[in-house]
């Protein structure tokens, strides 16, 4: 990096308080005097529920601290909750409350830090690293290695962190509970269960369907530029660097992301900084599909632009992509959306506006169509996703007496592949256009016994399972990166006629409270039969990164054992020497 990205950076790390929009490092205090042992969610009630104190945010620092901050939306409701929690008892515990001084913008944090930007950049105290290179090990950090042996070491991962899913059942596990992760962890070593090998396509370069990038600045700030960030806005960088060599990105989405970056040139309007969030362009999310459908999104901060001239704007990019040099990339369909600062209320002010061509793609997946609007959740690997899917119906193996689940369904993908194998399908998923997707999903596949519902999951499953049908309910779950919530995961323990439940993970370190609480032994908390693991598969859906997903197949405690003890004992069969 050189000295012209800190070009107009602002050297006071607390500026962004005097801005307009909010930040919950605002009205924030500090409680101390926390018990040892307590949950956030209980005390998150104590706050908003008994004291009716109206947080937005509550930060803990570090687990077992003693101490946490909690912020709200203006001063008003922060001074109410200093005097409401001052000296109030709670689990045998005295609470302090005050104010908190904020955190110092990291961006600017650092910069002030730092004397010598290039630093950051060498491998060693000589080697300066190249643009292309660092970009390339930012979003691809496996790119120089072959894949079998990328796959190998994913494969390795995945084993350890089995490994460490089972030592953390192991410590709250009992009786049978205990018996079965003992008998599962010598017959697999150390595993909870079975682990097959890691699935794979044959196509492991520009295998994305979906992109978001960053519009800003190149790294000698001259031009603007849409790409990735080299590093993250704590490291002291917002310089964006070019896709040009990444291969994980096809090339019709490189020729896309150039066309553009000429017109945002000729615009008139900066690209946004985050620093002082001034300045207009802000990300570019395309997306494509195997049979040649091009979805382009173009995200942009209005700042005081006028409703007339955000009109104008996006006639001048219709006219750019239909009869302009924009024509030549081939976009089938064109969107605006208007990305405006997190407001004080908590709503962060996106919406989309359809420019031109159709307001949806449509992409094929193991013979079935579905529609792809430009908020719905679609697996960035199609391709991957046929093993992906292919591996989650082998593992749930549904029938016609099955009433599958499909929580956080997207578009409904996972339940339509899985229609045509069991009796029944629900679909659950929170973002509506997407469930609209669904249904049109559905129809445009023939296909009858699958129904989509409009919710969280942890708020709509348990009407859900009592529309269910059939003497078998299998669940497939695939959530967020954070995992499933803690009230949907207890009603799917508690729901006796699930049988099996398939969790795809697309972070399984993050997935491990979700799996060791599914496998607790029964309480008054975590009501009916644990769910156990009896067996993993891995699919890399992302070559060339360090990430992967993991299948792993959940069958309730008394069907695993009874199952381990219908198997035949292992026998020796070589002829016996009497000698």
């Amino acid at each position: 990096m050189t000295t012209n990205e800190s070009t107009g950076v602002e050297k006071n790390p607390y500026a962004y308080l005097d801005r307009d929009d909010f930040t919950s490092e605002k009205y924030k205090i500090e409680i101390r005097g926390l018990p040892k042992y307590y949950g956030i969610g209980e005390f998150k009630k104590l706050l908003n529920e008994k004291l009716e104190l109206q947080t937005c945010k509550v930060k803990p620092p570090r687990k077992g601290s003693g101490w946490l901050y909690v912020s709200f939306r203006n001063e008003e409701n922060r001074q109410k909750a200093i005097e409401k929690l001052n000296g109030i008892q709670w689990k045998n515990s005295k609470l302090t409350a005050q104010i908190a001084k904020p955190a110092p913008d990291p961006f600017v944090k650092r910069r002030l830090e730092e004397q010598n930007i290039n630093k950051r950049l060498k491998i060693d105290d000589s080697e300066p690293i190249s643009v292309e290179d660092r970009i390339k090990s930012t979003t691809t950090p496996l790119w120089n290695m072959p894949y079998p042996d990328q796959l190998e070491l994913k494969q390795k991962e995945m084993r350890s962190i089995l490994t460490n899913i089972c030592k953390q059942m192991l410590k709250d596990s009992k009786d049978d509970l205990l018996d079965w992760l003992n008998y599962q962890r010598n017959k697999y070593e150390g595993l909870p269960c079975e682990l097959l090998p890691i699935l794979s396509t044959d196509k492991n370069t520009e295998y994305r369907n979906k992109c978001e990038f960053t519009v800003g600045r190149s790294i000698d700030g001259n031009q603007a530029m849409i790409g990735f960030r080299l590093s993250s806005y704590a490291a002291g960088s917002t310089a964006v660097g070019p896709i040009d060599d990444l291969c994980h990105i096809p090339n019709k989405m490189k020729t896309v992301v150039k066309i553009l970056e000429e017109f945002i040139r000729n615009s008139g309007l900066k690209p946004f900084q985050p620093v002082d969030h001034s300045g207009h362009w802000r990300q570019v999310t395309v997306r494509s599909t195997l049979s040649g459908d091009l979805m382009v999104i173009v995200g942009i901060h209005p700042q005081d632009l006028s409703p007339e001239q955000l009109e104008e704007l996006r006639s001048q990019l219709k006219d750019f992509f239909e009869t302009g040099k924009g024509a030549e990339a081939g976009v089938t369909s064109l969107h605006f959306q208007i990305m405006n600062k997190k407001s004080i209320d908590g709503e962060n002010g996106d919406n989309f506006t359809h420019i031109s061509g159709s307001k949806c793609i449509e992409e094929t997946l193991l013979g079935m169509k579905f529609r792809v609007s430009p908020q719905a959740f679609f697996q960035v690997n199609t391709l991957g996703a046929e093993v992906l899917y292919k591996a989650a119906i082998d593992l749930a193996a549904p029938n016609e007496d099955t009433a599958l689940l499909d929580i956080c369904c997207g578009t409904g993908t996972i339940g339509l592949v899985f229609s045509k194998h069991c009796g029944e399908v629900f679909g659950l998923e929170v973002v509506e256009d997407a469930i609209k997707d669904a249904r049109e999903n559905a129809v445009a596949n023939n296909v009858t016994n699958c129904e989509f519902f409009v919710g969280k999951a942890e708020d709509i499953l348990p009407p859900v399972i009592r529309r269910t049908t059939k003497s078998n309910i299998v669940a497939v779950v695939d959530p967020p990166r954070a995992g499933l919530h803690q009230r949907a995961l207890l009603t799917l323990r508690k729901a006796n006629k699930l049988s099996r439940l398939v969790y795809v993970s697309c972070d399984p370190r993050a997935a491990a409270r979700n799996l060791v609480d599914l496998a607790r032994p029964p309480s008054k908390q975590y009501v009916g039969d644990p769910l156990v693991p009896v067996k993993a598969v891995a699919v890399d859906m992302f070559p060339h990164t360090k990430h992967c997903e993991l299948l792993l197949c959940l069958e309730r405690l008394s069907v695993a054992m009874k199952s381990r003890d219908l198997e035949t004992p292992v026998t020796n069969t070589e002829p016996h020497d009497s000698s």
